[in-house]
């Protein structure tokens, strides 16, 4: 990017609503540049729960508009990445001494209703008593629910709207700090300090979806006193070896209030959480705490018949939320939903400041900021998202075995794990991860697990990846299975590229 480059849309920041926002911006024909101060979703957008769903807890809240809106979203996502995004079914135990049955099941008949289902299936009622999902669970729970939502490889699918916008003309900038924006003659002039060294670009309007730090960039990077607009509420998960051996997930009443989920993840593992908590740190400094830990256990061990302990934890990770500051009293009842500011106008220069948001309404989100884009720049094109595929999505939605079988008889020497993986995190484009390779001696370097050199290549050239923890807990999970040898090998080889 050349000094003093002109631009319609300058995004900050590198999270699943700065992404969307980009794709949407240049897909309607204007330019666009966006720049992430570290790796493509680095911050709360690789932190979540990794579902895509309406959210029935939000029902409690009178939340209605925005259960609405992700329910919609559920199928329109799936069609749109078929790869990264798959059908779940959650099971909701009744326990007996919280919500009762029948407000249960108008909930999940209201969940239903509201849902605009075609392809994934209604709630039914379950007897956990016959039902295989009752016997990792105590005695005592008989009765439950089953419904269906989404589960999505939330990284990912940061990266893959970034790849689309890159692909369309957007200028991705990762690793890259935005120093200061200031108002200047109808516009702004941005000042940027990154891998490219310090750039400066010209905007005609800015997109402050900075998530976590969105008031740090209003109050510092943009000089205006006095922003608090969000409430900072971290999640904690932890992943435990596999708790069952059925493919369903489970989500469990509190008695506090809060669910928790336990979900199968990534073949040998049960991820289990989130906890709400507010958050008074630095973002980047977020981390697990013990008492999070034991909430998640406890509350994990009031359901399952085999109490989950300490040491069956393999992995933890925390996010903080960006949640829009309503004032509720706790943090379990602060609106998820999201909410645009727009500061300025067209003769003084615009900036549309991104407040809360979550991956399911994330693509919703971004059109409705491209509503209030074109009141300040003018129309150029149309609405074109819901109906689009994201690199790697193109077959249909219940199409992903028919693909990854066919995928395997092109590629006969491979492991069918390994094809299996590559089909469910680039889809269409597994490939050209594997080019002309016939077996794994031809992919390159080993860095354990199933990760070959011809994988990380890829990664480095079309996924913006440049340490081994973008490639081993970002672009995949395979953080999971490796060893510190192994990392610190692939960490050399990534180094040896540069």
């Amino acid at each position: 990017m050349a000094d003093s480059e002109s631009v319609d849309i300058f995004v900050i920041g590198g999270g699943i609503n700065g992404a969307s926002v980009a794709r949407d911006a240049v897909g309607r024909g204007y330019s666009v540049a966006l720049a992430e101060m570290n790796d493509l979703a680095s911050g709360t957008s690789s932190a979540a729960t990794k579902l895509v769903h309406g959210g029935l807890r939000y029902l409690e809240h009178y939340e209605f508009r925005l259960v609405h809106e992700a329910l919609a979203e559920r199928e329109v996502l799936w069609a749109e990445a078929p790869h990264i995004i798959k059908p779940l079914r959650f099971v909701l135990p009744h326990h007996k001494g919280l919500r009762p049955a029948m407000v249960l099941r108008a909930g999940l008949a209201m969940y239903d209703y509201m849902g605009g289902r075609r392809l994934l299936p209604p709630t039914k009622t379950l007897d956990l008593t016959r039902d295989v999902t009752g016997k990792p669970l105590k005695p005592g729970f008989r009765l439950g629910f089953e419904y269906s939502d989404c589960w999505v490889d939330d990284a990912r699918f940061v990266v893959l709207n970034a790849r689309d916008a890159a692909d369309k003309g957007a200028a991705i900038h990762v690793r890259t700090k935005v120093t200061s924006v200031r108002r200047d003659n109808g516009g702004w002039l941005v000042e940027l300090d990154g891998e490219a060294g310090r750039q400066s670009l010209r905007a005609k309007l800015v997109v402050n979806a900075a998530g976590p730090w969105v008031d740090q960039v209003i109050t510092g990077t943009m000089g205006k006193n006095g922003a608090h607009n969000v409430r900072l509420v971290k999640g904690s998960h932890i992943v435990v070896r596999k708790l069952y051996d059925h493919d369903r997930c489970y989500i469990f009443q509190n008695a506090d209030g809060r669910i928790i989920f336990a979900i199968p993840y990534e073949d040998d593992f049960t991820l289990i959480g989130t906890t709400d908590q507010d958050y008074e740190g630095d973002p980047k400094d977020v981390k697990i705490s013990d008492g999070e830990t034991d909430y998640l256990l406890s509350a994990a061990s009031e359901y399952f018949a085999r109490p989950v302990t300490r040491e069956q934890i393999h992995w933890t990770y925390s996010g903080v939320r960006p949640l829009f500051d309503d004032g509720a009293s706790a943090a379990q009842e602060a609106t998820r939903d999201y909410v645009l500011k727009v500061d300025g106008d067209a003769a003084t220069g615009a900036a549309i400041n991104v407040f809360g948001g979550k991956l399911t309404t994330s693509r919703r989100l971004a059109e409705s900021v491209l509503d209030k884009i074109e009141e300040v720049l003018g129309k150029k094109g149309k609405p074109w998202t819901k109906t689009s595929r994201l690199p790697g999505g193109e077959f249909e939605p219940l199409a992903f075995e028919a693909e990854t079988r066919r995928l395997g008889m092109n590629y006969p020497g491979m492991p069918a794990g390994l094809v299996r993986r590559l089909m469910r995190l680039y889809g269409t484009k597994a490939p050209v991860v594997l080019g002309d390779a016939q077996d794994v001696s031809a992919l390159g370097q080993h860095f354990g697990a199933d990760l070959y050199a011809a994988e990380v290549d890829y990664l480095v050239a079309n996924e913006w990846a440049r340490t081994a923890q973008d490639v081993l807990w970002r672009r995949t999970k395979l953080g999971l299975r490796v060893s510190a040898d192994e990392v610190a090998a692939l960490e050399d080889y990534l180094r040896s590229r540069t």
